[in-house]
């Protein structure tokens, strides 16, 4: 039977957007890794009431000007909050102050070459771009707020910790920005059923790819109005949807997995798309992400050494098994290739559910292409063997090419297995420290027995060899130890 991917719903298929949401979530994305430190605050808040939106008012609809970089942030987390974005502008201007549809660098870059020229012409003593010298007390925890809006001001206190939420680096591939942008479109829906009067009310909190969609089209305040007001769900957004930074209890969490497990027959929390922050930082403390996330590409930096690919891979089940073999089947998961001692048992009595069960939460490497999963019965023996009843496999390749990054299969009876992985990232570097024998100056290697001789001890003009393999198994480099007379130690790579 061929692979399936999730059911996708009839407005997934005809929905679309006044703005490009995988794009504006790129180079949301981007701004926040390159945003300004947390001393962004009143001042920041000031600037931008008073010297940008009066200049970007006059300066027309949307006008492509970029305004400084502290004025920006604080421009991006006004338009978070929509409702008390279009207010103000309606109050001040009469008229929603929409932001440019710069969805590249190079116009960016441009964009923000013209304002500094414009930022200079209408206020010269005001600089652009804040030095380090000129952000005493522009802090988000100064109470003097020196003229600035306090509500604005504590809206960016709130989205102070936002790009440490997108911090995984699976979160800046686009074809997660594309499976993104799917649930985004579903979880719209879905609000809109959860809205109906027949419903009990309750809140509901976007999971990581929803938020990073939500805020990216927030981040265009006229195209956002224009579409909720299309899919007339303006309201119903605003009163349901938890924002960022919002405290809620464990069960509205709970309520939302369930009530959208129910609405799509998947589960809530996918691969990479997980609802806990905690996840995230866990997994990156796991693997030592911060390093190779940071680099813009490891490959060009270590060409010698054989590249690693990463993903985050959930596997679900649901339904219910036979109970008369239930004491001798279990479940193991194996990769397709590469690990071959890697074996993941699961007892058939704890399986047995009638929601999706999130069952084995693994990080495996794109060369391993895929995972297995076997049905096994136990045989009678003293050696305590097992057979294979049935198995089935999910291929990296397969699932790369569904917009669901998600596929289900029929397992065993009535249960049905669901994989679901993020887009595989690059990694740290693995490398493994393979002794060999001791050679002379010349690089040969010297005999075990003079080496017995001498009581395996490094003597002068000796040196120590370590060859250095990849995760691979392939020879990067040999380094080379000698100590000299004087007890100083010379290597060589």
């Amino acid at each position: 039977m061929a692979p399936s991917s999730p059911s996708s719903s009839a407005p997934e298929q005809q929905q679309t957007f006044s703005v490009d949401l995988t794009a504006a979530a790129r180079r949301l994305l981007a701004f926040l890794r390159a945003a300004p430190p947390a001393w962004v605050g009143p001042r920041s808040v000031r600037r931008y009431e008073e010297l940008w939106l009066p200049l970007a008012a006059a300066a027309g609809e949307a006008a492509m000007l970029v305004p400084p970089r502290d004025v920006q942030l604080v421009w991006l987390c006004h338009c978070f909050h929509h409702e008390s974005y279009v207010s103000y502008c309606s109050s001040r201007f009469r008229r929603i102050i929409d932001r440019p549809s710069i969805l590249d660098t190079e116009n960016e870059e441009y964009a923000e070459d013209c304002c500094r020229d414009v930022w200079a012409a209408s206020y010269p003593s005001e600089p652009f771009d804040l030095e380090y010298n000129e952000i005493e007390g522009n802090s988000v925890d100064n109470k003097s707020y020196d003229n600035a809006s306090g509500e604005i001001v504590e809206m960016v206190r709130r989205y102070s910790g936002l790009s440490a939420r997108f911090v995984s680096p699976f979160v800046r591939e686009g074809v997660y920005h594309v499976a993104a942008k799917r649930r985004y479109i579903r979880f719209l829906d879905f609000v809109k059923k959860v809205a109906c009067p027949a419903t009990e009310l309750t809140r509901l909190v976007p999971s990581l790819d929803i938020l990073l969609m939500w805020l990216s089209h927030q981040s265009f305040p006229t195209s956002y109005a224009t579409d909720m007001a299309s899919m007339a769900i303006m309201e119903n957004v605003a009163k349901l949807v938890v924002r960022f930074g919002e405290e809620v209890g464990e069960e509205v969490i709970v309520r939302t997995r369930t009530l959208w497990e129910e609405a799509h027959d998947e589960p809530y929390d996918m691969a990479g798309s997980e609802v806990d922050a905690a996840a995230v930082r866990a997994a990156m403390e796991a693997f030592y992400w911060e390093t190779a996330a940071s680099e813009d590409d490891a490959n060009r930096l270590y060409k010698t050494l054989q590249p690693r690919f990463i993903m985050e891979v959930y596997v679900f089940l649901k339904g219910e098994l036979d109970k008369e073999y239930i004491t001798k089947d279990f479940l193991r998961l194996r990769t397709q290739r590469c690990y071959r001692s890697l074996k993941l048992n699961k007892t058939m009595s704890n399986l047995a559910c009638k929601n999706w069960q999130k069952t084995w939460h693994t990080y495996c490497e794109f060369a391993t292409r895929g995972i297995i999963i076997e049905v096994r019965r136990t045989t009678s023996g003293c050696f305590r063997k097992s057979k294979i009843l049935k198995n089935i496999s999910f291929s990296w390749s397969d699932m790369l090419h569904e917009k669901t990054l998600a596929i289900t299969e029929e397992l065993h009876g009535r249960m049905r297995a669901m994989a679901s992985i993020s887009p595989p990232v690059q990694a740290p570097y693995l490398l493994k420290c393979v002794p060999d024998r001791v050679t002379d100056d010349s690089g040969a290697m010297i005999s075990d027995v003079i080496l017995g001789m001498r009581g395996y001890r490094p003597q002068e003009g000796r040196w120590l060899t370590r060859t250095v393999l990849d995760h691979g198994g392939r020879e990067c480099f040999v380094i080379r130890t000698r100590y000299s007379s004087v007890k100083s130690a010379h290597i060589m790579l």
